[in-house]
């Protein structure tokens, strides 16, 4: 089946292999990250990066962690990947619960098994906190079950903005950072200040410097990137998004609490129920996925490790780039 990212690729691509000076530097990293907003070029960039250093890719899309959740998600197809080993894709049912907690150990463990085989791990995605989960001493606090009822409920009746608001008054930070329609995000953030009686942005550990890690963002003109993202919706359309979630509504899609809102599978949720015509869906995921690339942006930009490229630079201003974050 054709990718949704089928057409958005890295610009400049070549075959050639990097010295192999640069290859035995590099080598001796913890880790490259790989990391920006949505419909950037990441996935792309990431398979070349690792084609020219021996390396094997990690995913970092909260939502590529879900099976079946292809066209929707831009995951790569097997020949896209090129022969580069690619892991934590299609790791949980859509009626799993996504965790950050559990996504840490098995990236954590897959890094580990990476560098046993004398091989370069490149961490790649747009989700920042599962990124900061791996790279970082983030802790994760645990839960009250009558509190996570409670807060629940009051999700259900009053609706996430209601509580929103709320964590805005008590966090402004965490509520910066949480979509207004992210419920679960938001109960999770109330949660944990009631729990600890600590703002959740404090559990949160500086930008410390990571030794041996090099973090890669991809910089996309705001114009340009409102385009891709229309374009990459429409491909998204044309390779069967309506289909595969028409596919996985009777395992459990439309009941799974992360999976059934993902960007362009909430929307089309909605034209099964007839709530929505097809073009109504269409755009609503247009506009929902730029507002998200707005807030990945602002996510990556607070972190003042990251080190920026142009999108449509040459492979080797890449390459330059983690050169000098090893040097």
């Amino acid at each position: 089946m054709l990718s949704a990212g089928a057409g958005l690729r890295y610009p400049y691509v070549r075959t050639h292999t990097r010295a192999g000076a640069r290859i035995m530097r590099v080598t001796g990293m913890n880790m490259i990250a790989v990391v920006g907003p949505t419909a950037a070029g990441k996935s792309d960039l990431a398979v070349e990066l690792a084609l020219r250093l021996g390396g094997e890719v990690v995913n970092a899309d909260s939502m590529q962690l879900y099976r079946g959740m292809d066209v929707g998600t831009a995951k790569l197809g097997m020949d896209e990947r090129r022969g580069v080993p690619h892991h934590l894709l299609d790791v949980w049912d859509v009626t799993e619960t996504a965790s950050v907690a559990e996504y840490q150990r098995a990236a954590r463990e897959a890094i580990t098994e990476i560098r046993a085989r004398g091989r370069v791990p490149l961490l790649v995605g747009g989700s920042g906190l599962y990124v900061r989960a791996v790279l970082d001493d983030l802790e994760f606090p645990g839960t009250d079950p009558d509190l996570r009822v409670r807060l629940e409920a009051e999700l259900a009746e009053a609706g996430p903005a209601v509580l929103h608001a709320r964590l805005a008054e008590r966090d402004p930070g965490a509520a910066a950072s949480i979509l207004p329609s992210n419920g679960r995000r938001i109960v999770r953030a109330l949660e944990v200040i009631e729990m600890t009686g600590r703002p959740f942005t404090a559990s949160m550990p500086s930008y410390a410097r990571a030794e041996g890690t090099a973090q890669l963002g991809l910089r996309v003109p705001r114009p340009e990137l409102d385009e891709r993202i229309a374009v990459r919706v429409e491909r998204m359309w044309s390779a069967g998004l309506v289909e595969e979630v028409r596919r996985l509504e009777p395992y459990g899609l439309r009941d799974g609490r992360t999976a059934s809102r993902a960007l362009g599978y909430a929307q089309v949720l909605r034209v099964l129920s007839g709530e929505w015509s097809e073009e109504q869906a269409r755009e609503e995921t247009v506009r929902a996925t730029r507002r998200f690339a707005r807030r990945q942006e602002s996510w990556f930009r607070r972190d003042p490790r990251v080190r920026w490229i142009d999108y449509d630079a040459p492979v080797e201003r890449a390459l330059d780039t983690i050169d000098a974050c090893v040097s």
